[in-house]
């Protein structure tokens, strides 16, 4: 059995640069390239390698079963711990170890000849420069940080840098979804459809994105913003932010893939008994309401009575639709701006005119300097937190959830 690469995977494992640093679009095949390098290594003797990602849960989920079963088809494997996911190979005596990174200061003491840092944007940067940046000196080490860009903000794009100014020991490397071959055209084009060119271009083309200025930037004063009349036969669609001061609501009304929202309401010094009841006094006993909660809603009370605020809403009459627990903020603002327009230039929210707080909200809210965090100083944040929870469960953002052709092990380079 051989180990065969595309031509982007040939050229990252072939550079003989000590630190590699590889940007890539979702499914480009970062997977299969890390096992390759790993495996590349462990020919050697007595050689300490590692994968680390983000959590120990994602590097269990994400490469574990496919690093056993391809050395498992190589025969490669001597003992196997899947308590602390490590391999040893047979005939070299190397050990390939697979780390999350949720407490980096455990990493500490341990000389590490090959490092891979696996969606490295996602790790903090301190356990880099403070932990494992050390753990391949004495050994002189390689690295390889691969992943998705998080943006101009973030360290992976100084990282990225360094092999772009020709540093004798750095390299860097960008390639986008199609290069790597595992999504169609066809299925990229789709995607342009679902999600904000921003985001597309990040996730799918590789590249780093400027996210200084306003959060939801394609919000647009004039195309996002249309007169709807509330219609009360038809039912309401209602995101709802718990923050007690002041508590926050969205109200719309979908349409196929329309979001409209026809009316806000905004309470201060409130709790979620209050709330139902200015929706029931707003709306009517009769209306059909769904409501779209912040996650916390699971556990956290602002009633009296020992109630949780998911609690009060069901015994109103409310469906409630919720996550479990909170998404990335990233991920809920993405959605957010691919409703308000997509890639490839249409748009899926409109906000009636009346909806003064949520326009100036959708407005005004900014990242925070030099991070791809919202700032939430100004107060803008609650009613666009409230869009946000709607939205993410009516109209989800795809980029996890791509259909793509399954990684060929046995191809050749080409």
């Amino acid at each position: 059995m051989k180990i065969n690469l595309t031509k982007p995977q040939y050229q990252v494992s072939q550079s003989n640069k000590r630190f590699r640093v590889l940007v890539s679009g979702r499914r480009f095949g970062k997977t299969y390239l890390c096992i390759t390098e790993m495996m590349k290594y462990a020919t050697k003797v007595k050689k300490n390698i590692w994968y680390v990602a983000p959590t120990f849960k994602m590097a269990r989920e994400i490469v574990w079963v496919k690093l056993k079963n391809m050395l498992s088809d190589f025969n490669w494997i001597d003992t196997i711990n899947e308590t602390n996911l490590s391999i040893t190979i047979r005939k070299t005596g190397s050990t390939i170890t697979l780390k999350g990174c949720e407490n980096y200061d455990s990493l500490r003491g341990v000389g590490i000849d090959f490092l891979i840092l696996d969606e490295f944007a996602d790790i903090d940067e301190k356990a880099w420069t403070e932990v494992l940046r050390a753990s391949v000196s004495d050994t002189e080490g390689d690295v390889l940080m691969c992943g998705s860009p998080k943006g101009f903000g973030n360290w992976s794009y100084r990282m990225y840098l360094k092999g772009q100014q020709k540093d004798k020991e750095w390299d860097s490397f960008q390639f986008t979804t199609l290069q790597g071959g595992m999504v169609s055209a066809e299925e990229i084009e789709q995607a342009k459809q679902d999600i904000d060119i921003r985001t597309f271009r990040q996730e799918f083309e590789g590249t780093f994105e400027n996210y200084a200025g306003a959060v939801y930037y394609n919000f647009h004063a004039v195309e996002n913003v249309k007169e709807k009349k509330l219609d009360l036969s038809k039912p309401l669609h209602i995101g709802l932010d718990f923050n007690v001061d002041p508590m926050s609501a969205c109200v719309s009304q979908i349409d196929k893939d329309i979001i409209h929202f026809v009316d806000e309401i905004v309470i201060y010094g409130s709790n979620t008994d209050e709330m139902v009841q200015e929706i029931r006094d707003r709306y009517g006993s009769k209306a059909k309401i769904f409501i779209y909660p912040d996650p916390a809603c699971r556990q956290r009370k602002t009633s009296a009575g020992g109630r949780t605020d998911l609690t009060i809403l069901q015994n109103a009459g409310f469906t409630v639709k919720c996550k479990f627990k909170h998404s990335p903020i990233r991920d809920r603002v993405n959605s957010v701006n691919s409703r308000l327009k997509s890639a490839d230039g249409r748009r899926f929210i409109f906000v009636s005119p009346s909806c003064k707080i949520m326009i100036k909200g959708l407005q005004r809210q900014i990242y925070k300097e030099n991070t791809n965090i919202p700032d939430k100083e100004e107060g803008y944040d609650h009613m666009n937190d409230a869009i946000g929870y709607l939205t993410e469960i009516v109209k989800p953002l795809i980029t996890q959830n791509l259909s793509y052709k399954p990684q060929r092990w046995n191809i050749k380079q080409r």
